[in-house]
């Protein structure tokens, strides 16, 4: 069974841009679009960001809506549903304003309330991407698979934050079904993290998984890794 491939990238604004160009160039030479997660009360907002987002969705990258306020700790992850609405009223109408559409949608923190899927599929949004799992929102269909990134591993040091999240992503191609690897432009600054970022990238692309998009996965036949 052929695994997928889902790359995302976090902390996009005018600060860090050189960073976002540098790994989207390194996935284009592999053949791996990338899942770009946008809020909109942070730098993304920056003419040069917002410009750099629209060029790279026009080449096939993906934008997943990423919360709308940060200074908010894991703000969607306790929301009631009608508190969960007004918040993504205000998001929608900032990406409107950024001239960004999507219906994917990636809580900050990867943490997401019930009242928040009830108020995502209220909003007409098709896809959420929660820590351990990826939601079709139409047709409630769930992938199991748990995002990789430096962010999930405890307090490891950083030559085992690296070397578990090569080992983690090779394992999970190998067992075919969602390889999710998402990584923030902070980790980026750090060598290290960079290369074994790009390392996880390479070992599940040679054990056979194929880069792919969050919402191309509600744009295509259920695989069977799928759960209800």
């Amino acid at each position: 069974m052929e695994a997928s491939l889902l790359v995302s990238l976090s902390g996009i604004g005018a600060r860090t841009l050189h960073r976002c160009a540098d790994l989207a160039a390194e996935l284009d030479r592999r053949g791996v679009p990338l899942s770009m997660l946008f809020t909109p009360s942070t730098g993304h907002g920056s003419p040069g960001a917002l410009a750099w987002l629209r060029q790279r969705a026009g080449q096939g990258d993906a934008v997943l809506l990423h919360g709308y306020d940060h200074r908010i700790r894991a703000e969607f992850a306790a929301l009631p549903a009608h508190e969960a609405r007004l918040r993504l009223i205000a998001a929608t109408a900032s990406l409107d304003r950024a001239g960004l559409r999507t219906t994917a949608f990636a809580p900050p923190r990867w943490r997401v309330s019930r009242g928040t899927l009830e108020a995502l599929r209220h909003h007409g949004f098709s896809l959420c991407a929660d820590l351990s799992a990826v939601r079709d929102l139409r047709t409630g269909r769930t992938w199991r698979a748990r995002v990789q990134g430096f962010g999930s591993q405890g307090q490891r040091t950083e030559t085992v934050r690296c070397f578990a999240l090569v080992l983690s992503a090779g394992r999970a191609a190998r067992k075919g079904g969602l390889v999710r690897l998402g990584v923030d432009t902070a980790d980026l600054a750090r060598p290290g993290r960079r290369q074994a970022f790009l390392d996880a990238v390479d070992l599940a692309l040679e054990q056979g998984a194929a880069g792919r998009t969050y919402p191309s996965l509600t744009a295509a036949p259920a695989q069977p890794a799928a759960a209800p």
